[in-house]
């Protein structure tokens, strides 16, 4: 795998909360060749983290405008709040936009500020407010609507998918030729595969086999379309049980409701309970430990269509999961909040898998990407697939450029890169050699190279 030279400075960032995400995008921007000056209270977390990523490391509280000017914020690019604290990561990113001439991103997870969300970020100036419970939400609410899948990505503001799946035994599939799917349909285009640990950015005369795990991409629809004639089921959840009562839980649960799927919600915590009960009064609330088998049975955890556990532990939610496969046909969505002993998780079978950490560092990266170099192209969605081992990147082409308006045949385009559609004024064009780029165009790739900042990055230098 390469990088992508960055045509620009590396960008100066401050990042306050040193917890989960903190650290992941500590690891991830830093990768990506910024500066990077770390703020949290607590002076192990920050001594850690500082050392192992050699990164300056402030000890205090973020919200200090000393504080703030001792990490450098009248030199900052970029202020990432990500505190445990709503509250605390707003006023963060309010004192840095008042004494700093920088873009601000704040967490917020509260579901009492997601209403609000456009208004305080317009009014306190910000550049977005993430919340990643709600974005897992979507993405899980996104599998349940199509159980077959493992993953569902989506681009060009919902109109083009990004499906993950699984070849099973029998398969059409299995022994084609990937120039031989327009026989079956010239609406898609498979993207990526994974083959024994080995990833691979199939040409034409690659071969599908029985157990490869295939991203393919496709407008709306048409992808459902796809694989009710490669054989597939491509029916929806007709109702789910959820493990837990947290925040993800809500956020999932209000989505499903509002489709039509039928919820029950198991949580220990009798407080908890009462407040799902009022915030969901169509789910069905049962206040019990959703971890003891006896209950799972009661609930009828043997019959149920899908099962979500969202404890706030990664290992109750992997035992839930293995449970449910084992007694149940359910589809099965695991959340995951740590990112160790991936090689251990990846070789159990957890059906799909979602990490709330990853959703909130890609948001962010993309953005710092498009910060560095929006000359000719902004990144307006980037995902990182197959345990970060490729990316799929969607760009808005804002000016002609050397790559604008020629072939795509005609392009020097780097190998292990894939140009996989061309959004173009909401038609999804699932491009040839003869189409080109265009102003205008939303244009998204799929390589294994990494650091991506323009769509010019795309073509051999």
């Amino acid at each position: 795998m390469s990088n992508s030279k960055n045509k620009k400075k590396a960008l100066n960032i401050i990042i306050v909360g040193c917890g989960k995400v903190g650290a992941t995008l500590i690891e991830q921007l830093c990768a990506e060749g910024n500066d990077i000056t770390i703020i949290d209270m607590n002076a192990d977390k920050v001594q850690s983290l500082s050392s192992a990523y050699d990164v300056m490391g402030v000890v205090g509280n973020g919200a200090s405008f000393s504080v703030q000017q001792e990490a450098g914020i009248d030199k900052t690019d970029l202020f990432i709040a990500v505190t445990e604290s709503d509250e605390l990561n707003l006023l963060c990113c309010t004192v840095a936009k008042k004494v700093g001439n920088c873009a601000a991103i704040a967490r917020v997870r509260n579901p009492d500020y997601t209403k609000d969300i456009n208004y305080l970020r317009n009014k306190l100036g910000l550049t977005f407010i993430i919340n990643p419970e709600l974005e897992a939400s979507r993405e899980i609410a996104r599998i349940l609507y199509l159980p077959t899948a493992l993953q569902v990505n989506s681009f060009a503001h919902g109109q083009a998918r990004l499906i993950k799946f699984k070849i099973p035994a029998g398969n059409i599939l299995d022994n084609m030729a990937i120039m031989n799917l327009r026989d079956v349909s010239t609406e898609v285009l498979i993207c990526a595969v994974e083959r024994d640990g080995e990833l691979h950015i199939p040409s034409g005369t690659f071969t599908l086999k029985e157990g490869d795990i295939i991203s393919f991409v496709a407008q709306g629809n048409k992808a459902v379309t796809f694989l009710k004639k490669i054989g597939f089921d491509t029916w929806r959840v007709k109702n789910t049980m959820i493990i837990g009562g947290g925040k993800s839980t809500y956020y999932l649960a209000d989505q499903l409701i509002s489709r039509g799927i039928s919820v029950k919600i198991i949580e220990k915590d009798r407080e908890k309970c009462e407040q799902l009960s009022i915030l969901l009064p169509k789910a069905i609330i049962i206040n019990g430990d959703g971890t003891d088998e006896a209950t799972l049975l009661e609930e009828g955890i043997e019959t149920v269509e899908s099962f979500v556990p969202l404890t706030g532990l990664d290992e109750e939610n992997i035992l839930l999961t293995l449970y449910a496969k084992k007694v149940s046909n359910a589809k099965v969505v695991t959340k995951i909040n740590r990112s160790s002993f991936k090689e251990v998780i990846n070789g159990l079978d957890l059906g799909s898998v979602v990490y709330p950490r990853y959703i909130t560092a890609e948001a962010i990266i993309a953005y710092a990407r498009a910060k560095k170099d929006s000359m000719g192209s902004n990144i307006e969605t980037l995902y990182h697939l197959f345990d970060s081992r490729a990316e799929a990147i969607e760009f808005s082409i804002k000016e002609q450029s050397s790559v604008t308006d020629i072939p795509l045949k005609d392009l020097n385009i780097r190998k292990n890169l894939l140009v996989c559609f061309i959004n173009r004024n909401g038609t999804i064009i699932i491009p040839s050699g003869n189409d080109c780029i265009q102003k205008g165009d939303t244009v998204m790739i799929m390589t294994t190279h990494t650091g991506f900042n323009d769509i010019m990055d795309i073509v051999k230098k």
